[in-house]
């Protein structure tokens, strides 16, 4: 069986870090005057206080991150006080449950279109404009991603449109205090193996680079093909790829293009072996995840012959 190491792993997050930083510095924003959205601070919502120390990273950060948060359940209340209860239901999940010092997402967005602060200082390190928070949102990442909470699960049904509307509110004005170009807003499951933000909402990651793009009043370049996601019941070439390197890593599966269980069980080992983080959100609570085939498996598995800009778009081909 394959053995992977910490530095192969550590790679494939430099690899997509140093293309960040090169896609900002030459497409950038174009200064235009972007308005600065309404953020509830933690005061506002009662935070409970971070049980460790806040670490601020000394630089900007290189992707906007979209999430939705699955839990609490959505419901059709829109209010303020429903705002700040998904505030503190999440905060609560995520020191209670994942052991974390605070909540590990810099911003969240509710249903009605309310936007607080998530991790302690995350609005007064924003508005400075030269470092951010780390957070604890996107698994080995967490150093050069800004990660936005979407209230509600977006796997099959769409965003209400107040929180679109102050989703690409927040989005713009992050994106302009830091010079971050459209095509630097991605979804979690862009970094890791996860269904968050949901399928509708990630579909609708263009149209959000271009709604953010015309707020800063810049061009948006189209976003390289992004890693397939795979999950067990998937059929079809990019299965069959995926099986084919498994079998090339030293895992007996078969190669018949539909991700059954032993595809599943060679994947979650795979991941458990290479160290990957699960559950780095709360959008793993709406389904079991487990042998979930994404961003952070692939560069494990795909031949070295290759780019990964041209694996990942051999593997999206239709």
């Amino acid at each position: 069986m394959v053995t992977v190491d910490r530095r192969t792993l550590l790679m494939a997050g430099v690899t997509a870090t140093a293309a960040g930083a090169l896609g900002m510095t030459t497409t950038g924003t174009a200064g235009a005057a972007v308005p600065v959205p309404a953020i509830h601070p933690t005061s506002d919502w009662g935070a409970r206080p971070a049980t460790g120390t806040i670490v601020v990273e000394n630089h900007k950060p290189t992707y906007i991150v979209v999430h939705h948060a699955v839990d609490p359940p959505m419901n059709d209340d829109f209010s303020l006080a429903r705002a700040y209860y998904v505030s503190r239901y999440i905060q609560n999940l995520h020191m209670d449950k994942n052991g974390w010092i605070d909540s590990g997402q810099q911003f969240t967005n509710s249903r009605g279109g309310f936007v607080t602060e998530g991790r302690h200082r995350s609005l007064e390190i924003l508005r400075g404009g030269t470092q951010h928070v780390q957070g604890a949102n996107v698994g080995n990442h967490n150093s050069e991603v800004i990660g936005i909470e979407n209230e509600g699960l977006y796997s099959t049904v769409d965003v209400p449109p107040a929180l679109w509307d102050s989703l690409v509110s927040l989005v713009a004005y992050i994106a302009s205090q830091y010079g971050i170009a459209p095509e630097f807003i991605k979804g979690h499951r862009d970094f890791n193996s996860t269904e968050c933000p949901g399928q509708v909402l990630y579909n609708r990651l263009p149209e959000l680079r271009t709604a953010v793009g015309r707020v800063l009043g810049v061009a948006v370049t189209r976003a390289e093909p992004e890693w397939p996601l795979l999950k067990p019941g998937d059929t079809g070439r990019p299965v069959q790829s995926a099986q084919q390197f498994l079998r090339n890593s030293g895992f007996d599966v078969p190669t018949d293009g539909v991700f059954g269980k032993s595809t599943k069980d060679a994947v979650a080992a795979l991941s458990v072996q290479a160290g990957l983080p699960r559950d780095t959100c709360t959008a793993a609570k709406a389904s079991d995840e487990t042998g979930f085939l994404g961003a952070d498996v692939w560069p494990l598995i795909v031949p070295s012959d290759r780019s990964t800009a041209a694996w990942r778009a051999d593997l999206t081909r239709t």
